[in-house]
């Protein structure tokens, strides 16, 4: 045999992967072969592989299970990373973590997104002294993410497992897109739990899908497939740009998909009346721009990237639909770290209040609610992209700091034409103040004196009153707020906001 016609053979061996059984097991629960996956994320013809021979005098383990190597996606680098789970489950030896550390090296050398296509059932036992606890074992790959965050995008597409220590590589990541059905994370097993602590309890109930998309927020995007994940991953990365030194890229401008209400028709003058704030981004955004980040998470506040006259703009709302948009500490933490991923990487903000404030009572407090609350705010405080407040209807309390309110060195705060501001609603505050008042007098005479002095607090709190003194910058019509953004948003992208000379905050996590 020559030795090309032996390369060969070797090559088209280890590209098949593991053996036949394998690939039909995964072919059955909707799983793609690991090398389908880059081929259908990449640009054609553009995957440049390394390390594929790693351990091929072993025929079982073909390029140790994991496939690394550089690519194209819409024209730009990205570094690849791709567990394949016909190789034992995808599971990580000596070999495996090095091509890991090798390509996050990589990746950091040529400031380029690095994708995990995850599909891993952790450490491989037998050779836990080789890749566990040394200097260049599996620990280092954590280091290496940790160091990346915020240099380069990091997106973590979810096809199956993520087990034990390797369930740290999509909380590492910026994103983390799970396929229902298949895609799960856990520290330890259902198994294992019932062994050590006695709890039993299901794989989806431990770490599936479902569970971090809607409860633990681990998860960023729950969709139905791969084929989902792979396309919700290129849409994603198309906001970002290659690296932190660089603007987010721009595209054509595209005009909104009107529903044919407008802006004053789609949000009640009632500020207790529910809407769904999802409509009113529709109508300022670019039609079909829109990416929610963890939809099914802390409902309460939508997080989301989009465009605007073509520039990528990140939208932190809050959403009257769901517990009446309060802040809780699920949506105060989904904020926080929302709005330090758009800064990392040159995102402008858009804050869309429509809020009653933090929740009270004594869960939350429990809870941290504090806590969380500061952690939205020190995140609100250190964002140096232009932002844009626009009060939707209100903005109560510490909810107008955390919606980054004139206090917060917006580049402007912006009102439609019914927005309050105020240290809380009408209701509350005539309660408040004037409760004993009110018991004194007859029962008859409560609610025209109520209304008075709800009346009186309104005026008090007047959104021209508060223009008048400079607190809000421009009172903009609900059908003319789209073209205001627009223009601000180009005005302000020359922009530069140098951060103070420290280290780093001590933040209230």
């Amino acid at each position: 045999m020559s030795y090309d016609q032996k390369l060969l053979e070797t090559i088209a061996q280890v590209e098949k992967g593991g053996a036949q059984k394998y690939h039909a097991k995964n072919t059955e629960a909707g799983k793609l072969f690991a090398r389908e996956r880059i081929r259908l994320l990449v640009d054609a013809d553009s995957f440049v592989e390394d390390g594929k021979l790693a351990n091929n005098l072993d025929a079982d383990l073909p390029s140790d299970g994991v496939i690394t190597g550089l690519a194209r996606i819409a024209g730009r680098t990205v570094a690849i990373m791709a567990n394949d789970s016909t190789v034992k489950a995808g599971s990580w030896g000596a070999r495996t973590v090095e091509k890991i550390l090798r390509i996050q090296e990589t990746a950091k050398a040529s400031r380029c997104p690095l994708m995990y296509l995850v599909d891993s059932a952790g450490a491989r036992i037998t050779d836990q002294v080789e890749m566990f606890p040394g200097r260049r074992g599996a620990g280092r790959i954590f280091y290496n993410e940790v160091h990346l965050s915020g240099v380069v995008p990091q997106i973590c597409l979810l096809f199956g497992p993520s087990a034990a220590g390797g369930a740290y590589i999509p909380a590492f990541c910026d994103l983390v897109i799970m396929v229902d059905g298949n895609a799960s994370m856990y520290l330890g097993s259902p198994r294992m739990a019932e062994m050590v602590i006695g709890e039993k309890v299901t794989l989806e109930e431990m770490g599936g899908a479902k569970m971090h998309c809607s409860v633990s927020g681990v998860g960023d995007v729950l969709v139905k497939t791969e084929q989902e994940a792979i396309a919700a991953a290129k849409q994603y990365l198309a906001y970002f740009p290659e690296n932190f030194t660089k603007p987010p890229p721009r595209v054509e401008v595209k005009a909104p998909k009107h529903s044919g209400k407008r802006v004053d028709e789609i949000i009640p003058p009632d500020q207790n009346k529910p809407f769904d704030m999802h409509a009113l981004i529709t109508e300022l955004i670019d039609e079909g721009s829109w990416f929610e980040v963890k939809k099914l998470f802390a409902q309460e506040i939508i997080t989301g990237l989009a465009r605007i006259g073509g520039q990528p703009v990140g939208i932190v709302a809050n959403q009257p639909k769901y517990k009446g948009g309060v802040l809780f500490v699920d949506s105060a933490d989904k904020a926080a770290r929302f709005i330090w991923l758009c800064d990392a990487f040159n995102i402008p903000l858009l804050y869309l209040a429509d809020v009653p404030g933090f929740m009270i009572g004594t869960k939350v407090e429990r809870a941290g609610i504090i806590r969380a609350g500061a952690k939205m705010i020190s995140a609100v405080s250190e964002a140096s992209v232009p932002r844009i407040c626009v009060v939707v209807r209100k903005a109560y309390g510490a909810g107008l700091y955390a919606m980054s309110g004139p206090g917060f060195a917006p580049e402007a705060t912006l009102a439609l034409p019914q927005a309050m501001i105020a240290v809380m609603g009408p209701e509350a505050a005539v309660n408040a103040v004037y409760f004993n008042k009110i018991q004194e007098l007859p029962e008859a005479e409560r609610p025209a004196f109520v209304q008075k002095l709800r009346d009186e607090y309104k005026q008090d709190v007047d959104i021209y009153k508060l223009a008048s003194e400079l607190i809000i910058d421009a009172v903009i019509p609900g059908d003319s707020l789209r073209g205001e953004l627009m223009q601000r948003y180009a005005l302000y992208a020359e922009r530069f906001q140098p951060r103070a000379e420290k280290k780093h905050g001590v933040y209230p996590v």
